[in-house]
C-alpha cells in the first residue's frame, strides 16, 4: 500500500490575532497535536500555517494540490468566517474531510470561561459547511473529541476512501480485445466511463498488435521460468508450453509498464494462434494484481479499474466471481479461469498447464490457488439506470474448508455471507449486482462505505437487518 497523504488545513480568524496574539501559542500547539495523532494512524501530513484570510487559504490549497495529497482535512482552531475559505475549498478537485473537534473534553458549568476562546470552532464548521453545500461541494464530516472518541480513526478511514477514489478517477485500463459478446451486466461504453468516473481506456486488437506487444528476450524468459519454479508447486507440463506462456506474460507486463496502466482486462476469445500473444496471460494477471495492478476478465473495464483502485489501499484484494452455491454448508464457491491475486492464496499455488479449448491459441501455464480464510468484503460496482452506479458491499468470512481438496486444478475459494446464502443471492441480484466481483480482505467496510459516498454512488451494505 502506498503512503496515504493528506493536507491538514487549519482555519482561524485574523481578528483574534489582532486582539489576542498570545492565544496563538496554544492554538498552534493543538494543530501540531492533531497532525501528530494522524501520523500515528499511518497518514503523511502536509502541514500549513493557520489560514485566516482568502489569500492564505488559496496559497495553502494550492500547495496541497502541488503536493498531490489524497485529501484535504480541515481543522477549525476557532471560528473562521466562511467567505474567506468557501470559494477555494469548493473549487478544488481534492476530496474534503471536515474534522469537527476541539481541545477540551468537558465543557460543563465548572469549566473556566477562558476555555471558550479555544473550543468554539464548531460554529465555524457550521458556517463553512453551509457554504460548501450551497456551492455543491461534496465533503465528508467526522465529529467527536480527538482523544476521547474514534474521530481520528474515522478521519483516517476517510483518507483511505479518498485515496481509492483518486485512483479510480485517474484509472487507465488496457483492454486486450473488446468485451465478451453477449455479456451485458458490466458493460459501459468507454466514453461514458471517462465522463462519469474518469476511467481512461485503451484497446488493443490481438490480431493487429505486433508493435504493441514487443519481443521478449530469451534470457528474461529463462529467469521468469526459474522464478516460477521456485515460488510455485510445479506440476507436469511441457517446457515449451511454459516458455511460450511466459513470453505472453512478459509481453503483457511490458505493455502495462510502457503505457502506465493501473489495470487491464482481456477477452480470452480474441486470443488466437493468429494474434501477437501466443496464449492467454493468466499468470501475468495474477502477478499483476500482486504488484498492485487491477484486473478483471472478459473485457470488464469497470471492475478492472476498481480492482486497481482498491489495491492502492488494500493490497490483499483480488478479482473473483461467484460460481456455485453450496446450499448444504451455507457457502458460495468463487472461481475463475486462471486468475487470482497471488497475495491472497493459502500456501503455495500449483503451477499447471491449462487446457484451452476455446480458441486455437496455445495452452497457458497458470498458478492455481485457494483463497485463504479470513475476514473480507465482497465488492461489486453495478451500473444502473440513467447512467447511475451502485456500490454493493457484503461483509463475508472467507473459508478454506477441511478434508481432501479435489479442486487443486482450479482457482477456488469459498465465502460465508452474514445472512443465509439464499437471502444473500436474492438481495444481491435485486440490487443489480453483476457476475464479476472483488474480494477485499480485512475490516474494510467502513472505508468502502465512505468511498462510495465520496464517489456519489448509491452504496448498499448487504447485512442483517
Amino acid at each position: 500500500m502506498g503512503k496515504l497523504k493528506i493536507g491538514l488545513l487549519p482555519l482561524y480568524v485574523k481578528l483574534y490575532d489582532d486582539i489576542w496574539p498570545e492565544a496563538r501559542e496554544r492554538v498552534d500547539a493543538f494543530y501540531l497535536t492533531i497532525a501528530g495523532e494522524l501520523e500515528k494512524r499511518g497518514l503523511e501530513v502536509e502541514q500549513a500555517k493557520a489560514c485566516r484570510i482568502s489569500p492564505e487559504f488559496e496559497e495553502a490549497v494550492q500547495a496541497f494540490e502541488q503536493a498531490e495529497v489524497d485529501a484535504i482535512v480541515t481543522l477549525h482552531l476557532a471560528y473562521s468566517p466562511s467567505l474567506e475559505s468557501a470559494d477555494v475549498l469548493a473549487a478544488t478537485k481534492l476530496p474534503l474531510i471536515v474534522l469537527d473537534t476541539t481541545p477540551t473534553y468537558d465543557f460543563g458549568p465548572s469549566q473556566h470561561p477562558d476555555e471558550i476562546l479555544y473550543n468554539h470552532g464548531i460554529h465555524g464548521v457550521q458556517d463553512m459547511c453551509n457554504l460548501l453545500v450551497r456551492n455543491g461541494k461534496n465533503f465528508r464530516i467526522e465529529a467527536g473529541h480527538w482523544s476521547e472518541s474514534d474521530v481520528l480513526d474515522r478521519v483516517a478511514d476517510n483518507a483511505k476512501a479518498a485515496k481509492i477514489a483518486k485512483k479510480l478517477r485517474n484509472a487507465k485500463v488496457g483492454s486486450i480485445g473488446k468485451s465478451f459478446d453477449g455479456m451485458g451486466d458490466f458493460r459501459v461504453p468507454s466514453d461514458e466511463l471517462r465522463r462519469a468516473i474518469g476511467i481512461d481506456a485503451i484497446f488493443v486488437d490481438p490480431l493487429d498488435s505486433d508493435k504493441v506487444f514487443g519481443p521478449v528476450s530469451e534470457e528474461r524468459v529463462d529467469r521468469e521460468m526459474e522464478l516460477n519454479a521456485m515460488r510455485f508447486h510445479a506440476g507436469k507440463f511441457d517446457r515449451e508450453t511454459h516458455r511460450q506462456s511466459t513470453k505472453a506474460d512478459l509481453a503483457v507486463r511490458d505493455w502495462i509498464e510502457r503505457n502506465g496502466l493501473t489495470a487491464f482486462t482481456a477477452n480470452f476469445l480474441e486470443v488466437t494462434r493468429a494474434s501477437a500473444l501466443p496464449c492467454m496471460p493468466f499468470l501475468e494477471a495474477s502477478k499483476a494484481m500482486e504488484r498492485g495492478i487491477g484486473y478483471a476478465g472478459e473485457g470488464d473495464l469497470l471492475t478492472a479499474a476498481l480492482v486497481g483502485a482498491l489495491l492502492s489501499v488494500y493490497p490483499d484484494t483480488s478479482f473473483a466471481e461467484m460460481f456455485c452455491p453450496d446450499w448444504k454448508n451455507n457457502l458460495i464457491f468463487l472461481s475463475h479461469m486462471g486468475e487470482m491475486n497471488l497475495r491472497v492464496a493459502a500456501g503455495k499455488p500449483d503451477l499447471m498447464e491449462k487446457s484451452f479449448p476455446f480458441t486455437d491459441a496455445g495452452n497457458p501455464v497458470v498458478a492455481y490457488g485457494k483463497f485463504r480464510g479470513g475476514q473480507a468484503v465482497y465488492v461489486n460496482l453495478s451500473p444502473g439506470r440513467n447512467k447511475s452506479y451502485s456500490l454493493l458491499l457484503s461483509p463475508v468470512e472467507m473459508v478454506e474448508g477441511d478434508g481432501e481438496d479435489r479442486m487443486r486444478d482450479t482457482i477456488r475459494g469459498w465465502f460465508q455471507p452474514v445472512i443465509p446464502v439464499a437471502e444473500f443471492l436474492s438481495a444481491y441480484s435485486e440490487l443489480g449486482g453483476t457476475h464479476h466481483g472483488i474480494v477485499v480482505y480485512g475490516d474494510a467496510i467502513r472505508v468502502l462505505e465512505r468511498f462510495g459516498a465520496i464517489m456519489g454512488w448509491n452504496t448498499v451494505t448487504i447485512k442483517e437487518s
